[in-house]
């Protein structure tokens, strides 16, 4: 089932009622969701993401803008006939339920020609529980359960209905780092294996990098970038983007162009062509600079972190916003902690340039 909004708009009244400002939570969002794809709304929290999946599922109305499942028109249409599967942070499972009364109850409030009979709605249950490999749990209330098992729960109560969309509302919040892996891990499985078109909203950008088709990143109600997550990350429209995206984050530091080349202080990193004279901001990727001592960045060593596979080079650098920066660079190769500078060589395609005013990407070619 794709979806399609069409100029989806949420303005809120202000709650200052001397300014009288109205917040725009969504502001003119046009986007193709495709049949069968994980798209990831993406963005820090304010950012508009969550009143988007709200909208789609009907608990806010837009005040603009159209809503479609397929060809059908739902802007107007009330939750419950949407046919959306809807799973929130927090569960919300009900406690004195076992799981399988949990996951069975949406079965029980179909009317007319989806009433179910009692055989019918306990082979649902039954399906939608070993989906998400809970079906030995099924006589047990949710106290007696782990966090990623009632996130399972939550999740088989959501697709038991057989839904045309799924929207999952930053759904592995509330659980520890190594369940947010297995549990991320298992939405991604059981995504595929329906084939349901699925909406997962986060502010974690390593979360909807490894399991979205497409991501969109969004930033005040506006949509920023939108395309697949490895595309977004390589190829970034803006400083918000570049910044938002890269664990660990990229280097910004501010620079200029002047002849043909990129200055970084005194330093000429890059020669490029199609570059007017201006200042800039400059970022570049933890993996982009690599230890060289003919190399044409210097920076003052700080520290070396070994992190196994690799080694985090830490350094700094007067040019640079962040408070360090940062390499990522394979731990078979030898630093020198006991040296005063390191020298760094610059990969083109993990160098990105950006407009200082509008912070808007500048594109480059190298000479």
């Amino acid at each position: 089932m794709k979806v399609v909004l069409q100029n989806l708009t949420k303005i809120f009244p202000s709650r200052d009622k001397k300014s009288g400002q109205e917040v725009i939570a969504v502001n003119d969002f046009n986007f193709e969701i495709p049949d069968g794809k994980l798209v990831g709304l993406l963005g820090p929290s304010g950012c508009g993401k969550s009143t988007t999946l709200y909208m789609i599922c009907g608990l806010q109305k837009p005040s603009g803008g159209k809503i479609f499942f397929g060809e059908d028109d739902v802007t107007e249409l009330s939750t419950e006939n949407r046919g959306i599967g809807l799973v929130f942070q927090n569960y919300a499972l009900y406690p004195h339920m076992t799981v399988k009364q949990n996951i069975m109850f949406p079965l029980q409030n179909l009317k007319g020609k989806d009433k179910l009979t009692k055989e019918e709605m306990f082979d649902r249950t039954l399906n939608a529980a070993k989906l998400v490999q809970i079906d030995e749990l099924l006589d047990r209330k949710p106290s007696e359960l782990s966090g990623g098992q009632q996130q399972r729960v939550a999740i088989a109560r959501a697709l038991v209905k057989m839904p045309r969309v799924l929207l999952l509302d930053e759904p592995l919040s509330n659980l520890d780092a190594r369940l947010r892996l297995q549990t991320r891990e298992e939405i991604r499985r059981i995504q595929r294996e329906t084939g349901i078109t699925t909406v997962f909203v986060t502010h974690d950008q390593e979360e909807a990098m490894s399991i979205s088709d497409i991501i969109v990143v969004m930033k005040l109600g506006v949509v920023q970038q939108i395309g697949a997550p490895q595309s977004v990350y390589d190829d970034p429209k803006n400083l918000f983007v570049a910044k938002f995206l890269g664990t660990p984050p990229i280097n910004v530091l501010e620079g200029k162009v002047s002849g043909g080349k990129i200055y970084i202080g005194d330093e000429a990193v890059l020669e490029v062509t199609n570059v007017d004279d201006q200042d800039i901001y400059i970022g570049i990727r933890p993996e982009g600079i690599e230890p060289n001592e003919n190399g044409v960045l210097t920076c003052n060593l700080s520290s070396v972190e070994v992190m196994g596979r690799d080694s985090s080079v830490i350094s700094t650098h007067p040019a640079s916003l962040n408070p360090i920066v940062r390499a990522i660079i394979n731990s078979d190769i030898r630093i020198d902690t006991s040296a005063q500078t390191i020298k760094y060589n610059i990969k083109p395609h993990k160098f990105f340039i950006f407009n200082k005013e509008t912070e808007e990407r500048i594109y480059y070619e190298v000479k």
